[in-house]
């Protein structure tokens, strides 16, 4: 991320900062990778360790089902009616020891606040909208929309109307991919999106209001009750390169070619062991004899997981809006009969997707099997 300033900060950080009664603002520095990776600096009307009571409430990793025979997957996620906030509506259907992928049908306010201790969360934005109340600022959301919330932010989901979305939790930061960077941390020229697609809370909201609110802190495998004595979104200003921040998915500008381009070029952000892509409309390859299907390929080192968005996916059939598809590692895939065929001559794609591939084996959650699609396997005889 790159430098931000939101509200009122002393001239130099680490000195007094003082309120009109005289009183001191309480200065946090909240930073990664102990104090060696980005960081921002808070100002808070009362000291951020107020707390009055604790209490744990309990795991929160999901089981993974006992090791089946190895196959390609397909979960239907409509077929989920549970719905509710956006924490305790999360229905993990896949993971492993980078990170968490959940959907979550969300109808209506979060109760408490809450934050990751674990990692940061990505929430991609299917449809609805609505606001991200954080320490930070509030951010609006809307269909499309990829919100990072980093590491230790507090933070409430408010929808507007009913919101559907997928969801990374990851166990390490999310970035841009690093090749997109120069050594300044300047997104590149051949970047397919720059710092002016990106959204940053757009005003803070500062509640000075003693009281008891719950904060739901989520780590080391188990969900926490930390009651503070004092509104936990309190910040008068902050500045620096951590925070929340938005990318739609209709801001990534495709990577096209004469052939048909490799995953790669949709790469949009990066994690430890994983990366997320964005498949978004866009021109067909040009070369006359191009072939716009992808061809059948091996991840032998990583799974991939798509999650289908809108319009017609060309390389698949029977796949419906929300669905996910799991193509493991040490397997090929690939187009489903047919659809190489009628890709050729074709000029562009609108399909909308939403990509995580996994460096180490995705698990797949129990409860999965519910909404799962037990013929996919089969679906290329």
């Amino acid at each position: 991320m790159f430098y931000r300033q939101l509200g009122k900060i002393p001239h130099k950080r680490h000195t007094m900062f003082k309120k009109e009664d005289g009183s001191l603002f309480r200065e946090q520095v909240m930073g990664t990778k102990g104090f060696s990776g980005t960081q921002s600096i808070l100002y808070h009307h009362h000291m951020p360790t107020e707390v009055v009571s604790t209490k744990l409430i309990g795991k929160y990793l999901p089981e993974y089902e006992d090791q089946e025979v190895l196959k390609h997957r397909h979960l239907m996620t409509d077929k989920i009616k549970k719905s509710g906030d956006a924490l305790q509506a999360r229905e993990y259907l896949l993971g492993n020891d980078d990170l968490l992928i959940a959907t979550v049908k969300i109808d209506g306010p979060m109760n408490a606040y809450y934050r990751n201790g674990d990692g940061d969360e990505m929430f991609f934005i299917h449809y609805g909208t609505g606001v991200f109340e954080t320490m930070f600022g509030t951010i609006t959301y809307g269909p499309g929309d990829y919100v990072i919330i980093p590491i230790g932010t507090i933070y409430r989901m408010i929808p507007k109307d009913e919101t559907k979305a997928l969801i990374v939790e990851a166990f390490s930061q999310i970035v841009s991919p690093r090749r997109y960077r120069n050594e300044f941390g300047q997104l590149l020229e051949h970047s397919p999106f720059c710092e002016r697609d990106i959204r940053g809370p757009e005003s803070i909201v500062t509640f000075d209001e003693k009281g008891e609110f719950e904060v739901i802190a989520k780590t080391r495998g188990y969900l926490h009750s930390h009651v503070l004595n004092h509104h936990p979104l309190d910040v008068v200003g902050w500045d620096g390169y951590l925070y929340p921040w938005v990318f739609n998915i209709e801001d990534f500008e495709p990577i096209t070619g004469r052939v048909h381009q490799p995953p790669p070029v949709h790469q949009t952000f990066e994690g430890h062991n994983f990366v997320i892509c964005s498949f978004v409309p866009r021109l067909f390859d040009y070369h006359p004899e191009a072939i716009p299907a992808p061809y059948y390929h091996s991840n032998v080192n990583s799974d991939e997981l798509l999650y289908y968005v809108e319009g017609n996916f060309m390389s698949r059939k029977g796949i419906n809006r929300e669905s996910i598809t799991l193509h493991p590692s040490a397997i090929p895939h690939g187009p489903h009969p047919g659809t190489t065929e009628a890709s050729i001559g074709k000029k562009e794609t609108l399909e909308l997707a939403v990509m995580i591939d996994t460096f180490k084996p995705l698990k797949v959650v129990k409860q999965a099997k519910e909404i799962e699609d037990e013929k996919y396997m089969y679906s290329w005889v």
